[in-house]
């Protein structure tokens, strides 16, 4: 069974639609664009989309942003970060910055589906400067380094 945690969310505007699942197992909850008119975002341009929310994380959960992969194949917007990050002590409106990636311009409409939000958990790092670190068979090798034979 797929654990489930309430999340406060605020309505910033009467139209804005509250964020559903697909299905039973969507990972991800549906965003909607809360705009009053269609707005155009041309070829390589970003635009940030409000959802005309606000929510409360629960604290040690995150909300992370993805693309909708219907969105991103078929009219090439994505969020322009590729991965928007809503803290849990965060208590502004939810934008999406939709960048259009393909070479015509893309049109989104009042209403439609921007993105997805996934909650999820998070461990926050304890940062401890030292002289040295562990040795590994990887080492420095960075980019690519893997992948070589």
């Amino acid at each position: 069974m797929v654990k489930q945690i309430p999340v406060n969310i605020k309505r910033l505007k009467p139209n804005a639609a509250i964020p559903t699942y697909g299905s039973s197992n969507a990972a991800g909850a549906d965003l909607y664009a809360c705009i009053d008119s269609a707005v155009v975002i041309h070829s390589g341009e970003t635009v940030m989309i409000p959802t005309g929310l606000s929510m409360e994380l629960p604290e040690g959960y995150a909300g992370l942003i993805y693309a909708r992969s219907g969105l991103a194949s078929k009219k090439g917007l994505a969020p322009a970060n590729k991965v928007g990050v809503i803290d849990s002590d965060y208590r502004g409106e939810v934008l999406v910055a939709l960048h259009n990636h393909s070479l015509a311009d893309a049109t989104v409409e009042p209403g439609e589906r921007i993105a997805q939000l996934v909650i999820t958990p998070y461990i926050m790092g304890v940062f401890n400067e030292a002289a040295d670190l562990s040795e590994t068979e990887r080492g420095a090798g960075g980019f690519g380094s893997t992948g070589t034979k």
